[in-house]
């Protein structure tokens, strides 16, 4: 049996040794320099196979507690992906898709995972595989696996695309049926994205099948060709980018738009000029000229005499942490003003630990069942899947004011393990005073890194 603590201490050393490497100290000359890049990414393919295992015998030994406990086995699973997601500082949502790797790595594919625990196949490549087997019969998967990572001199020098469309073809020899009928499920998950991009702008994408998506994406390069044409100093991608707006929303302005944004910005920026960056609920800070831009083209946008569609509440935040700590309206229930105010305090997105997903259930820290008040402090904004998970046996949350004076939700999952996770601070926050204080003594140099606390930082 493996020692861990062994192993703990093993891999302890293993960091501290690379925390010197590539220093101006060490004398490398660029042949070696490449040859640790390599053997660098092969360590890191051979720790991502052994996390593979530890993680299919984690799930495998979470799901004979859940059972030996009479649990719902349609239920079984719940809280896992936090749990995995969490020890790898991911989303939940990464946590299940490496839970689904891990199974099929272990079981399915051990050319697979024997190339990654050798340290010559990288974990994106394995996913490639899998994904690309994902509709084969057992005894086909295992076919692509010997046939692909189990001949090394060939599949190494494949440039990713290369090796996917290897496993495309090969799948698609073995089984052309089961292929056709992978596509026309496909059509099912078809959805509509957005997330965050850089500079204040956001990515909307479609997954349509094929023909839908040639198409809509050939009509705006019609319609952005003809504006060139017809002498537009807007770029093609500009063209495109603006007719696909105006397509979906039936006007020309962004600012005519009626939807709710969520804009949190201190009085001062917006009144006086002030570079405190602002807020936007679901996306993050942005630059105060931009949001006060943002008004003033949502106002002018919509003209005079029309329903002003831009209105403001007071939010009060606490002077130390930054913390949203009130607004105009209070309900007693997590319903309305309630719900609004928790969805801004905790910034439109999940509450726990690492959980990038938006806000989709508003409920209690402390259960009420457990005695939980329906109020602020202890409400909690989280997505679908963490509200459920933090209802199975063995887990619990608690609100704990750290020595910020945050407000911090601390989960604790039925391995014993707590994250916690603070509210952010909106705009108009300053540090405390004391973050990062210097303080010199005979002999060195400490750093105040909590209130009465310094960590010695010269000698």
């Amino acid at each position: 049996m493996l020692e861990i603590s062994a192993i703990i201490r093993s891999v302890a050393t293993t960091t501290g040794s690379l925390a010197r490497l590539g220093t101006p100290d060490e004398n490398l000359t660029d042949a070696e320099r490449i040859d640790a890049i390599r053997r660098l990414d092969d360590l890191k393919a051979a720790a991502t196979a052994a996390q593979a295992r530890l993680t299919d015998g984690f799930v495998a030994s979470q799901r004979e507690r859940h059972l030996a406990a009479g649990r719902n086995p349609r239920h079984q699973d719940e809280g896992l992906p936090q749990q995995v997601g969490w020890a790898h500082r991911e989303s939940p949502h990464r946590g299940g898709q490496l839970i689904a790797l891990a199974r099929v790595l272990v079981h399915e594919m051990p050319a697979t995972l024997a190339a990654m625990t050798e340290g010559w196949l990288s974990q994106r490549r394995a996913e490639a595989l899998v994904r690309e087997t994902a509709c084969l019969s057992l005894d086909d998967r295992r076919t692509v696996d010997r046939v692909l990572a189990g001949d090394r001199a060939r599949i190494e020098s494949l440039s990713y695309r290369q090796l996917e469309a290897e496993a495309k073809r090969l799948a698609a020899t073995l089984d052309a049926e089961a292929v056709v009928a992978r596509a026309r499920k496909a059509e099912a998950d078809r959805r509509v994205s957005i997330r965050p991009a850089p500079d204040t702008m956001v990515w909307v994408g479609a997954l349509l099948p094929v023909k839908q998506g040639v198409a809509a994406y050939a009509a705006l390069k019609a319609y952005a060709d003809r504006g060139r044409a017809d002498g537009d100093d807007r770029s093609q991608h500009q063209l495109m980018a603006d007719e696909f707006v105006a397509r979906l929303t039936g006007v020309k302005t962004a600012g005519q738009i009626p939807v709710t944004v969520g804009l949190v910005m201190t009085d001062r920026a917006l009144l006086h000029r002030d570079d405190e960056p602002a807020e936007i609920e679901g996306y993050g800070p942005v630059p105060a000229e931009w949001a006060r831009d943002l008004l003033v083209d949502t106002l002018e946008a919509q003209g005079v005499g029309d329903d002003v569609l831009a209105w403001m509440r007071r939010l009060y935040t606490h002077p130390t942490t930054g913390e949203l700590v009130s607004m105009d309206s209070v309900q007693r229930a997590f319903t309305g003003a309630l719900a609004r105010y928790l969805g801004l305090r905790d910034g439109g997105i999940c509450r726990n630990a690492f959980c990038g997903a938006p806000i989709r259930h508003v409920d209690h820290v402390r259960r009420v069942a457990d005695g939980g008040a329906t109020t602020g402090p202890n409400g909690q904004g989280l997505c679908e899947a963490c509200n459920y998970a933090k209802e199975a046996p063995g887990w619990s949350t608690r609100v704990v004011i750290d020595h910020l004076g945050r407000h911090v939700v601390e989960t604790t999952t039925p391995t014993g393990h707590t994250y916690r996770s603070p509210a952010p601070a909106l705009p108009g926050h300053s540090p405390p005073p004391w973050r990062g204080r210097v303080v010199e003594f005979e002999g060195g140099i400490a750093r105040e890194v909590e209130p009465g606390v310094y960590e010695l930082t010269a000698a």
